[in-house]
């Protein structure tokens, strides 16, 4: 029994250990550039109804409810989800908007697990038809999230759904306009 005790208090110790070492805030963000203009862009990646065309995490493993509360693109419109494979669900809120520049969002995952996460969106123009836009998302690591992310980095689990989002935010931009209907043939 004692060598059960004195092995249980090890394992606590040494989880204990990492918990302490380990990183406990992220902040990974990706950027990309897009065939398109400034104004554009900022005026598709603000909807927050347009994020299940291009953002991984809605785009691959959504099979559930979305409803939006307030103007979509403002200041405070929400999008709560609720069905999602990994994130089961949650709110989208967006807090801060700078026309043009940038837009911040608050994630609030509730289920399985209570976490908050801050996206980001900043885009500058590079000339007329051409922006760059970072992506970016922050966020604490409660135990036992620290320890897990020794072994698997956060910068590895989400900066490829990143890269995946802006590759088809991109492709969706710039073919989106690239084809009109047919004129009539007389």
């Amino acid at each position: 029994m004692t060598l059960f005790f004195y092995t249980l208090i090890a394992i606590i110790t040494f989880f204990a250990f990492l918990h302490a070492w380990a990183s406990k805030e992220f902040n990974i963000s990706r950027t990309v550039v897009i065939n398109r203009p400034k104004d554009e862009v900022f005026n598709y990646v603000r909807q927050l109804k347009n994020e299940h065309t291009w953002m991984p995490w809605f785009v691959q493993d959504f099979e559930g409810v979305l409803k939006y509360k307030g103007e979509d693109g403002k200041l405070d419109a929400l999008l709560y989800w609720k069905g999602h494979k990994l994130f089961k669900e949650g709110t989208q809120k967006i807090i801060k908007i700078h026309q043009g520049k940038i837009i911040e969002t608050r994630f609030l995952i509730v289920s399985p697990m209570k976490t908050v996460i801050l996206d980001y969106k900043g885009l500058k123009e590079m000339d007329e038809n051409k922006t760059k836009m970072v992506w970016g998302v922050k966020g604490g690591l409660a135990f036992p999230f620290s320890v897990i992310a020794l072994l698997h980095p956060i910068e590895k689990a989400y900066g490829n759904d990143l890269e995946a989002g802006l590759k088809n935010l991109k492709n969706l931009m710039e073919v989106k306009n690239q084809y009109r209907e047919p004129s009539v043939y007389r």
